[in-house]
């Protein structure tokens, strides 16, 4: 894992945690010592990579200070809505860069941000993946690998529409 990779890690455990996943104290620790042998210099990250089981805690609090001293802390918007669209686009940005799962990405887009958002229209190519991925049978004539890279294709577009939102304001 390079520095680079091992921040990109952090940055995901902070977002998941900041979005209200719950994120083991062993992934924590395991992304502590994944940072520090890809060489990642932080005040408190040897005392997170190298707590023992029955630390385990005062993992949460440790990468909170790990996080702060490399400025990778993050605050979701204050609104709730807000937030859940700034999740969807987390969580699209994470299947269309190949780190999350297009199964599981477009059904936490569907089932812990759609439905809370009351299934906005920019949202249902990704909750219509999210349908096809989770009641694939192999009769439809369709491969899985293919319903994986429409999955991608509507977060990729998803992004792509923010963007030219953004651009245009």
């Amino acid at each position: 894992m390079t520095r680079d990779d091992a921040l990109k890690q952090l940055s995901h455990i902070a977002r998941e945690r900041a979005f209200g996943r719950h994120v083991g104290s062993d992934r924590l620790i395991q992304a502590g010592l994944d940072a520090l042998i890809a060489g990642v210099e932080s005040p408190s990250l040897a005392m997170l990579a190298g707590l023992l089981r029955s630390e385990e805690p005062e993992a949460p609090a440790l990468l909170d200070q790990v996080l702060e001293e490399l400025g990778l802390l993050f605050h979701p918007p204050a609104d709730p809505r807000a937030a859940k669209w700034a999740m969807a686009y987390w969580v699209a940005g994470r299947i269309a860069d190949g780190t999350l799962d297009p199964a599981t990405g477009t059904h936490l887009i569907w089932s812990d941000i759609a439905y809370d958002l009351g299934y906005p229209e920019e949202l249902e190519p990704l909750v219509h993946s999210a349908h096809d991925l989770a009641a694939w049978e192999e009769s439809w004539g369709v491969s899985l690998e293919e319903l994986d890279r429409e999955a991608v294709e509507a977060a990729k577009q998803f992004l792509n529409e923010r963007s030219a939102a953004e651009e245009g304001s």
